[in-house]
C-alpha cells in the first residue's frame, strides 16, 4: 500500500525529472564537446560518429522490447524519418558545433535558449500546443517564453564586471577578455541559431511522427540510422581528401563521441519522445536553459572560463521566465483534467439516460404484449 502510494505521488514528478536528467546530459556534451574541437576534432565527422554509436546501441533494446509493438513502415513515417534525421543529426549539429568552433561553450548553449521561442511558435501554427489568449495561463505561457529569450540574450550581450571566483585565474583577465570578444563573433551566432531553428522543427515533426510511429526505441534508431548515413554523405564531402580527421585514438575525441551518441542522441531522444507524448514539444524545450546555467557553472571550472555577473543575472531571468512557462503548462494541464472530467460525467449520464428510456420502452411493450387482442374476448 506504502509503495503504491509513493508510486502515485512520483508519477507526476516524473516527467520533470526525465527532461532535468537530460539537461544534465546537454550540459556535459557541450563541456566534453568544447574539448574536443579544441583538440582538432572535425565537427563534421563528430556528428556520423556520434549518430553511429547511438545506433548501435539503440538498436538492440529497439529489436528486444519492442518486436511486437512496432508499427508498419509506410512510406510517410519513412519520410517524416528521413527529415529528422537531416534535421537534426545532420543539419542542427553540423551548424552548431562549427558555431561553438567561433564562440564558447557558455556561449553556444545560451544561444540554445530560442528553442523554446521557436518551438512554441511552430507548435502554435501547428496545433500542437493549445493557447488561448484571453486565459492567463497562455499569456503565461507567451510572456515566458519572451523572458525566457530575453534573459539569454541578455546573458549573452551583457558581460558585466567579473566575478571573483577562488577557483579562476584572475591575473588571465585581459587575455581571456580579449579572447572572448574575437570567439563571440557574428558568424559563430547566425551558425548556432541557424541550428536551433532546425532543432525546434526536429522537435515538432518527432511529436508529429511520434503520432502515427509510436515506437520510441525503434524511431530513435531509425532517426541516428538515417542521420550516420546522411551525415556521412556530408563528412565525406566536406572532409575529401583529409582521411587524418576520421583517425580516434582513447582521447577527448574518443569520449566526446561515445558520450555524445549514448547520452545526448540514443538515451536523449528516447526520452524526449516519451515525454513529449504526455507534455507535448513545448515542455520538453522549456527546460533547456537549465543546461545553459549549468554550462556556465562548469565551463568555469574546467575551461577555465570567467564568470561575469551579466552572466549570472541573466540565468536570473531565464529561471522566472522558465517558472512561467511551465506554470502555464500546469494550468493547461489542470484544465484539460477537468474538462475530459466533464465529458466522461456527461457520457456517464447519457448512458443512464439511455438505459432508463430502453427500460421504460422495454416495460410498454410487455404490457402491451398482455394485453387482450379484440378477437380473443370471450363471449
Amino acid at each position: 500500500m506504502a509503495k503504491s502510494s509513493i508510486a502515485e505521488i512520483l508519477k507526476p514528478a516524473k516527467p520533470f525529472l526525465a527532461v532535468i536528467l537530460m539537461q544534465f546530459g546537454y550540459a556535459g556534451l557541450s563541456i566534453i564537446t568544447k574539448v574536443a574541437l579544441n583538440h582538432g576534432m572535425s565537427q563534421h565527422v563528430l556528428v556520423v560518429y556520434r549518430h553511429a554509436i547511438a545506433a548501435i546501441v539503440m538498436a538492440p533494446f529497439a529489436l528486444l522490447f519492442e518486436r511486437k509493438t512496432r508499427p508498419k513502415m509506410t512510406t510517410s513515417i519513412f519520410t517524416k524519418i528521413v527529415f529528422l534525421g537531416l534535421l537534426e543529426p545532420v543539419i542542427d549539429q553540423n551548424l552548431y558545433y562549427s558555431g561553438m568552433k567561433f564562440t564558447t561553450a557558455t556561449f553556444a548553449i545560451a544561444m540554445c535558449n530560442v528553442i523554446p521561442a521557436f518551438a512554441f511558435i511552430m507548435a502554435w501554427i501547428l496545433r500542437l500546443e493549445n493557447v488561448n489568449i484571453r486565459r492567463l495561463h497562455s499569456q503565461a505561457k507567451i510572456v515566458g517564453t519572451a523572458v525566457t529569450v530575453g534573459g539569454a540574450m541578455f546573458m549573452t550581450m551583457f558581460n558585466g564586471p567579473m566575478l571573483p571566483l577562488p577557483w579562476t585565474n584572475a591575473s588571465s583577465h585581459h587575455e581571456a577578455a580579449n579572447a572572448e570578444n574575437n570567439q563571440v563573433s557574428i558568424k559563430g551566432a547566425v551558425m548556432i541559431t541557424a541550428g536551433c531553428v532546425c532543432w525546434s522543427c526536429f522537435i515538432v515533426l518527432q511529436a508529429i511522427t511520434l503520432k502515427s510511429y509510436p515506437a520510441e526505441l525503434s524511431l530513435t534508431t531509425l532517426i541516428c540510422l538515417m542521420g550516420t548515413i546522411e551525415g556521412g554523405v556530408v563528412a565525406l564531402a566536406l572532409e575529401w581528401g583529409n582521411p587524418a580527421a576520421w583517425a580516434i585514438h582513447l582521447d577527448s575525441k574518443l569520449l566526446a563521441a561515445v558520450y555524445s551518441g549514448v547520452i545526448c542522441s540514443g538515451i536523449a531522444y528516447y526520452i524526449q519522445g516519451i515525454v513529449m507524448k504526455e507534455k507535448g514539444p513545448v515542455f520538453v524545450t522549456a527546460f533547456s536553459p537549465l543546461s545553459m546555467v549549468l554550462v556556465a557553472i562548469l565551463s568555469s571550472f574546467i575551461l577555465s572560463e570567467i564568470m561575469y555577473l551579466g552572466r549570472v543575472l541573466g540565468a536570473i531571468i531565464i529561471v522566472l521566465g522558465l517558472y512561467m512557462v511551465l506554470w502555464g503548462k500546469s494550468k493547461d494541464q489542470l484544465s484539460s483534467e477537468a474538462s475530459n472530467k466533464v465529458i466522461a460525467e456527461r457520457d456517464e449520464e447519457d448512458m443512464i439516460e439511455m438505459n432508463e428510456n430502453i427500460k421504460m420502452q422495454n416495460q410498454e411493450l410487455s404490457i402491451d404484449g398482455t394485453k387482450p387482442k379484440p378477437g380473443d374476448e370471450s363471449v
